[in-house]
């Protein structure tokens, strides 16, 4: 349970073995490699040369193009996961099979060809259907569509809209253009569909004249024949692309079975970039290559055999304080403190030569999350929740650690929820009142309740806070003593602890001395590095932002009791709404929903709430932030677990 110490190594090996060294540290996943910084500049010119990160790139267009079959072929997969399936298992040799991984990648672009072949069917399907809906409307006209005229006469065909007086239109194509004949087809609500015929030496008139109305010549994509022959040639088209629709739509629903050989190579793909990316960092010469990089010195002795293997020489060295702030961070934690990762990388991760903040917050966090949720019902549900799905779904990184975090929470729930007597807040005694009016069942035994101690859970919350307090100042001390900081510790930390000792032997009566000598200490160490007035103003400042911050922050701790008062109050609310109508059923709905919602509200709020006491009242009193996450190059999957 701390920062693991890492190593430095420096590595120069033959370019002919590059690759399978490669690949075999990708199979260690205990190596994060960097760019070989002991090189000068000149000797990087002269004699090494990066890569272009050509390779790295290919294969990003690949993974690219199986991310998009995947996504096509979800539609079409017959048999789909639930939200909480497990990730099918595969060995090493499954994962990097170049056959079956070269199949799969011909499948998923065969996926994506034919989805864009049906893409082109259906544009050409809603091409088609809106050209039909332009013929409809002239299937009563016997006349070729292509017709533009005769030898003395011009045909026109066109829409003028709905509300247009024909009679008045007619009227005015007379007064233009003389002889001329205007017949209306069909008509909607939106338009009209008129024919019109008029002599060649007057088309220019009754176009004119046609205008006034609003008239719009009518197109017909190029078509010949009658309206009523396009329809059937137009249908036929459609008849011929529903066909094609339908088979493309099968061969997809057919290639779908191949979503599980495509996930598996999308993860290969992954690992042949990651290692790709590895590569690209190296320098190169044009027979030997260098690498830089970091392994945990715990995996040393793992590392030291595997390079035994190769032609390569490398030296390992501890970190200089000067690198401090580039070395990785890898924190080491047990099964309990694990979970609290997600915590800690939420909020930074500790510098390299900090402190690992898990095994510090872990009992913290998980009372204050039973203290603020406290109830056996609710525990229960997350205890379950939390069993049934690292069950079910086997969740790794921050799911994984998520559950493992609800189940730990979920066991302080249940006993601050056995302690105040709370069971889906004040639910058996409610239903017990409705089966039986005369029961003497009032409340589940328990040491004290919300709403009757409200004051003693209060009191209780802040000398917890101030119980987390005094133990980031003792962490604070001790780290300050070991980087030989003596002073700091004492004035900083030793000084109010005697302050705090000094109050509670006056609140007991028993003497004021310690008091008077921590203020001393208080004086003293506020204006020991100031001078002249400097150090009055010191000893204020130090008193009044000492003071107000100490205090400030226990009273933070308050919302501990707030917490489990709003949700103990929320249920019982709902419980009591339930019982009104005096039916077990109704009660049994209404205080269900209602406890749902409440769990729901509740499980993010007080995640929230611990997660802010942690992270400002407990963090700020010694963490040191700002790591940097330790990224080996190593197998990540996203679609399947490798068997170990």
């Amino acid at each position: 349970m701390a920062i693991l110490k890492m190593k430095k190594i420096r590595l120069c090996g033959i370019a002919e073995e590059q690759d399978q060294l490669i690949r075999e540290l990708q199979l260690l996943g205990s190596v994060e490699i960097g760019s070989p910084e002991a090189l000068t500049e000149a000797q990087q010119t002269q004699l090494f040369r990066t890569a272009d990160g050509g390779g790295a790139d290919a294969l990003s267009q690949t993974s690219a193009a199986l991310a998009s079959a995947l996504e096509t072929l979800k539609h079409y997969e017959t048999k789909k996961g639930g939200m909480f399936s497990a990730r099918p298992e595969k060995t090493l040799g499954e994962l990097f099979d170049d056959d079956a991984y070269r199949a799969a990648v011909q499948t998923a672009q065969e996926a994506l060809d034919t989805q864009d072949a049906r893409s082109r069917n259906q544009a050409e399907k809603s091409r088609l259907t809106a050209l039909r809906e332009s013929f409809v409307p002239w299937r009563t006209l016997d006349l070729p569509l292509e017709t533009g005229g005769t030898q003395h006469a011009r045909v026109l065909l066109g829409t003028v809209p709905a509300q247009t007086e024909l009679d008045a239109l007619r009227e005015t194509v007379y007064g233009a253009a003389g002889e001329a004949q205007v017949e209306r087809i069909s008509a909607d609500l939106q338009s009209q569909y008129l024919l019109v015929i008029v002599h060649k030496g007057a088309y220019d008139a009754a176009a004119s004249a046609l205008r006034e109305y609003g008239f719009t010549p009518a197109g017909f994509d190029g078509a010949a024949g009658t309206a009523e022959e396009n329809i059937r040639l137009t249908d036929e088209k459609l008849a011929a692309c529903e066909q094609e629709d339908k088979r493309l739509t099968d061969k997809l629903t057919a290639l779908a079975g191949a979503v599980p050989a495509i996930r598996l190579a999308a993860d290969r793909c992954t690992q042949e970039i990651s290692k790709a990316q590895a590569a690209d960092r190296l320098a190169h010469s044009e027979r030997t290559f260098c690498l830089d990089g970091w392994v945990p010195c715990e995996d040393v002795p793992k590392l030291e055999a595997l390079l035994e293997k190769f032609c390569c020489a490398w030296e390992l060295e501890d970190p200089s304080p000067e690198e401090y702030p580039d070395v990785p961070v890898k924190l080491k934690n047990n099964r309990l403190t694990w979970p609290l990762n997600m915590v800690t990388e939420m909020y930074s991760l500790p510098a390299y030569d900090g402190v690992d903040p898990n095994p510090l917050m872990a009992p913290f966090f998980i009372l204050f999350y039973g203290i603020m949720m406290a109830d056996m019902g609710y525990g229960i549900l997350m205890i379950l929740a939390s069993i049934i799905i690292t069950k079910k779904a086997r969740p790794k990184g921050t799911s994984g650690q998520m559950f493992g975090l609800m189940f730990s929470c979920g066991i302080s729930t249940f006993i601050m929820g056995a302690l105040t007597g709370g069971f889906f807040g004040d639910f058996l005694p409610q239903l017990a009142g409705i089966i039986n009016p005369n029961t003497t069942f009032k409340a589940l035994p328990s040491l004290f309740t919300p709403l009757d101690d409200t004051i003693t859970i209060l009191i209780g919350a802040m000398a917890l806070g101030f119980v987390q307090i005094v133990t980031g100042m003792a962490i604070s001390f001790v780290e300050k003593l070991k980087k030989g900081e003596i002073m700091d510790a004492i004035w900083e930390e030793l000084t109010w602890w005697v302050v705090f000792a000094g109050i509670a032997c006056m609140a007991l009566g028993v003497t004021n001395i310690v008091l008077y000598v921590g203020i001393g200490m208080v004086v003293v160490g506020s204006g020991w590095s100031a001078k002249g007035f400097g150090k009055v103003t010191a000893i204020f400042g130090s008193v009044y932002n000492h003071v107000t911050g100490y205090f400030g922050d226990i009273l933070s701790y308050s919302r501990l009791m707030t917490l489990m008062l709003a949700g103990s109050v929320i249920a019982s609310v709902f419980n009591t709404l339930g019982a009104i109508p005096g039916n077990v059923v109704i009660f049994l709905i209404v205080s269900m929903l209602g406890n749902g919602l409440n769990f729901a509200l509740n499980l993010l709020s007080c995640y929230v709430h611990d997660l802010r006491l942690q992270c400002l009242e407990y963090f700020g009193k010694f963490y040191k932030d700002g790591g940097r996450p330790f990224k080996p190059l190593a197998i990540n999957t996203k679609y399947v677990d490798i068997q170990s």
